[in-house]
């Protein structure tokens, strides 16, 4: 037998060049390896419903040039593959997986809340087209509840499948009804080159805090997939992709250490970029060097496993090739593999859309965008201060005109919801995401997508004991020189902190393990001293008007599992319907001037403790 021939039977078609470099990246082999299958797995997560371009960059990004680009990757990667499985196995095979976070609340998902002909979600449609082979469940495709996510899996016409090994929906009857026909699994086997592979999905433990499960039991993730991958192994499936959304890639990396099995891993939620020398990468992302592509991890058995991930929004399709063995071992990772960017316009590697996308997708999101950014919802007098470096860490104007928004809308339907009024309200920072000074003039709809993106519902949380109160605005300030994001902006009261005090510190159920003393001051607007000199004061509970995100212990809040009421109310819907109906269309630089109007005050090291009065203010 030539050695050309031997060449073709162990590696098909593939360039000595490029095999050589496999090799080479494999410590373990002083030769090329025996490869029985070229798996590419192109992968993506967190598109997060930016159908349209990446933010701020139009020329990049977008779902219908992000198909057109898995379509040419998909091809390269099978080049030669005539026939799939027939007759023989082949030796190189695609599989395209998602790991969650599929779409969010925003103008462009609203294009979908709105359509009038009750036809399928932007994102399930253009999703759908692309051909993933399983999608990992994130905790955004629940924002809106279980019955949203429901509505956008029944939008596939593919069936394919949405796994979640450690979510147990039996308990959400539309979503129990899609389990049961095999839409939502805990793992799959993916064909691909007549080969098996298994693919295992998990959601982030945190689920209940960040976002909106309802009636779903979220268990813990090293034992659910363990079991996965007990019956995949029963199966005999010997490779096995894990797709997980755990908010962070180290997450990943630390699950792989409880694990035994798992030959690759995608994280999603993290957005890490992770990137080589010379990969070409979007105006404006840089690479980090200690973020190559791939990471690895090492599992309970010591070996190493790929670990990858890719920024989301739809600017990059992340491409890992891996070499298997016969005995379903990775023996190589191709030297090529790495992020690849969603280009347009005049870029070398530019792509044109998809043109079913852009006319089923892109073209009526568009207009959709259009008709809100036409919609003038008021006029304001002044600029309005939503950048991240002041909102995190001190008062604003946009803060207190969106802390007032809540209260009103509050008190404006806590009768028909059977709640008591609010008396005060309050919102993280890190829940107003426009990230910039909008300039005096119009302000349309558009724009309070921008500002309040979130799937953040109006909530009363009625009978806060004084003393919870205060905790609850420690630990608002406990962290603002690190802008976590809990930082508070508030309506209905004043106080005053110190940032020389005692920072908060809490356990993960909300428990105080270091009592904070940085909270100095709190009055009431009606003039009701509520903390003197650090000292709660006696006095009724209150009743407080926020979001439901804070109120399930989102940001850390220390509610505890206290009572709350949803008004079913977006909060930036709140705050359009507060623009127009209480301030008539109207912002003014009296209400709202620059810089707050002293509602948040930040004492310096030399300051006094404000006078004690019955209204220090």
């Amino acid at each position: 037998m030539t050695a050309k021939v031997i060449w073709r039977v162990l590696f098909g078609d593939l360039p000595m060049a490029i095999v050589l470099a496999f090799a080479a990246a494999t410590p373990v082999e002083a030769r090329p390896p025996h490869v029985d299958l070229w798996l590419t797995i192109l992968h993506s997560n967190d598109g997060e419903s930016q159908l349209l371009q990446a933010p701020g960059h139009e020329a990049f990004g977008g779902i219908a040039r992000f198909r057109t680009l898995v379509d040419e990757l998909r091809a390269q990667a099978t080049a030669g593959v005539r026939q799939p499985c027939l007759n023989r196995r082949d030796r190189r095979a695609a599989v395209v997986l998602s790991s969650g976070d599929n779409f969010l609340t925003g103008p462009e998902f609203h294009a979908s809340l709105r359509r009038p002909d009750g036809k399928p979600f932007y994102d399930a449609i253009g999703l759908d087209l692309i051909g993933y082979d399983a999608v990992a469940i994130g905790n955004h495709e629940l924002d809106f509840g279980p019955d949203v996510l429901a509505d956008f899996i029944a939008g596939f016409e593919r069936p394919v499948e949405f796994l979640a090994a450690n979510l147990d929906v039996s308990a959400e009857p539309r979503l129990a009804a899609l389990a049961a026909d095999g839409r939502i699994v805990a793992s799959t086997v993916v064909f691909a080159g007549c080969r098996r592979i298994g693919v295992i999905g998990a959601t982030t433990p945190t689920l209940p805090a960040i976002s909106n499960p309802r009636n779903i039991l979220v268990n813990e993730v090293a034992p659910a997939v363990a079991r996965e991958l007990a019956r995949l192994r029963h199966r005999d499936v010997d490779k096995v992709i894990l797709i997980s959304h755990l908010q962070g890639i180290t997450e990943e990396m630390a699950l792989l250490a409880e694990l035994r099995g798992i030959d690759v891993a995608i994280a999603g939620g993290g957005h890490e970029l992770l990137a080589n020398a010379g990969d070409r990468l979007v105006p404006g992302d840089e690479r980090v060097p200690a973020l190559p592509y791939p990471l690895f991890a090492v599992d309970a058995d010591g070996q190493r496993v790929p670990v990858v991930t890719t920024a989301g929004d739809y600017k990059y399709v992340g491409r890992l090739e891996v070499g298997f063995d016969r005995a379903g071992r990775i023996v190589a990772i191709a030297p090529g593999s790495g992020p690849v960017r969603v280009a347009g316009g005049n870029a070398p590697d530019a792509v044109a859309p998809d043109p079913q996308v852009l006319a089923r997708v892109t073209r009526p999101v568009q207009a959709a965008l259009d008709r809100l950014a036409e919609q003038v919802l008021a006029t304001s007098e002044v600029a309005l201060d939503g950048s991240r470096p002041n909102i995190r860490i001190r008062e604003t104007n946009l803060g207190d005109l969106i802390a007032d928004a809540l209260l009103w809308q509050a008190r404006e339907l806590a009768e028909a919801r059977a709640a008591p009024p609010p008396d005060v309200a309050l919102l993280n920072g890190g829940g107003i995401r426009n990230n910039s000074v909008i300039p005096a003039g119009e302000l349309t709809e558009l724009t309070t997508f921008d500002i309040l993106p979130f799937a953040n519902f109006v909530t009363i949380v009625p009978d806060i004991p004084r003393a919870q109160f205060k905790e609850i605005l420690e630990k608002a300030v406990a962290n603002v020189a690190g802008a976590d994001g809990a930082f508070a902006q508030i309506a209905g009261f004043r106080f005053a902190w110190d940032p020389n005090g005692i920072p908060q510190v809490l356990d993960d159920a909300g428990r105080v393990l270091v009592a904070g003393t940085r909270v100095r001051q709190v009055t009431l607007d009606g003039g009701e001293p509520f903390v003197i000199d650090g000292v709660v004061q006696p006095g009724a509970p209150l009743t407080i008007a926020t979001i439901d995100f804070l109120a399930r212990g989102g940001d850390g809040y220390p509610y505890r599992d206290a009572a709350f009421v949803n008004l079913e109310v977006g909060y930036r819907q709140a705050l359009a319907d507060y623009i127009v109906e209480s301030l008539a269309g109207q912002i003014s630089a009296a209400d709202y001037p620059p810089g707050g109007g002293g509602r948040v005050t930040e004492m310096s090291a030399r300051e006094q403790e404000p006078a004690l009065s019955a209204s220090p203010w």
